[in-house]
């Protein structure tokens, strides 16, 4: 893939990559912004390189991007910042959806609600399969866990 469809590919993806870079950064959308505006500077400085036979583009992407918001808060504070510390931030406004019917906006709500109950790891892995359409094997990919391990985060957390 030559860096004009990389570039056509986080267009494509813009809107997405930036709501998972706000649920990396627990919500605070100039620490999502600097996130993806480094996240994108690693893909078209190729640092880091898509390869199209192991994932596809938007599981890479995401993927870059949860490295990077790893490696933003190791920095911010080694010692105290740990994985799920970091990226166990809530789903807010950045999956609200203006257009949506009053009925739908109370559901998405309740959802969101329990949604904030959830283990960090459960958290995570519902907003990838239901708000950025991803397989549960995308989504373990994205989060550096097995498919196993994914399906039970997946699960329990559906059960909750």
């Amino acid at each position: 893939m030559d860096i004009i469809q990389i570039r056509q590919q986080l267009e494509t993806y813009h809107q997405e990559s930036f709501a998972w870079a706000l649920r990396c950064c627990n919500g605070n959308r100039e620490e999502a912004e600097d996130l993806l505006q480094s996240s994108y500077l690693k893909i078209l400085e190729e640092k880091a390189k898509y390869r199209q036979q192991k994932a596809q583009f938007k599981t890479w992407l995401f993927t870059i991007i949860r490295n990077t918001a790893i490696d933003f808060y190791r920095k911010k504070s080694p010692h105290l910042i740990q994985l799920n510390d970091a990226l166990s931030g809530h789903i807010d406004l950045f999956t609200h959806q203006v257009d949506a019917s009053p009925q739908d906006q109370e559901t998405q709500l309740i959802f969101q609600t329990m949604l904030k109950q959830l283990s960090a790891q459960q958290q995570q892995i519902l907003h990838l399969v239901f708000y950025q359409d991803l397989s549960i094997e995308e989504a373990a990919k994205v989060m550096g866990i097995t498919t196993g391990t994914a399906r039970t985060h997946y699960e329990r957390g559906k059960k909750q």
